[in-house]
């Protein structure tokens, strides 16, 4: 018994090793990971002060001289919390900070992952339509950096011997 023990904690250990956590265990405890984008984005104003996990690709990077501002078109985000393109979008928000936020960082396509507030919505006219955004105070902020198409996975599995560069 000890043995089999001693085997699953290892197994288990292992495991917990290969997630990533991008976002600080104190933000993600405030997040409320039950309430959803689209729940959110249908009435802002029933949601203020909620905290909300989103992410998403940066469309537009504006800073001003009472904070920045990221437009972000929402993605669902996968086990690590990076948003997945491919899985649709439930619509756009705005990501506010009262710090600069280099474009050059936050450039159009770019990645991020965050914990932030919802402090209401503003509407904009997107596209040649009338667009409400929900606004959202940045907590935390992560941005990935772009994926290499030709990098190897980290993990592989399989039975042979191998060459890897």
């Amino acid at each position: 018994m000890p043995i089999r023990l001693l085997f699953v904690l290892v197994i288990a250990c292992t495991l917990a090793g290969c997630t990533r956590q991008v976002i600080s265990r104190e933000s993600l405890l405030l997040a409320e990971r039950s309430l959803s984008f689209a729940v959110v984005r249908e009435n802002p104003h029933a949601y203020v002060g909620r905290h909300l996990l989103l992410g998403g690709a940066v469309a537009e990077t504006a800073n001003r001289p009472e904070g920045a501002e990221l437009e972000v078109v929402q993605f669902p985000l996968d086990s690590d919390d990076r948003p997945q393109e491919k899985r649709g979008s439930e619509g756009r928000f705005l990501a506010r900070s009262s710090e600069f936020l280099d474009p050059l960082i936050f450039s159009r396509g770019r990645l991020v992952t965050l914990v932030g507030t919802v402090t209401g919505v503003t509407e904009r006219r997107l596209d040649g339509t009338s667009y409400r955004y929900p606004v959202i105070a940045i907590r935390e902020m992560y941005v990935w950096r772009p994926e290499d198409p030709y990098a190897q996975p980290a993990v592989h599995f399989g039975i042979g011997v191998g060459v890897g560069f």
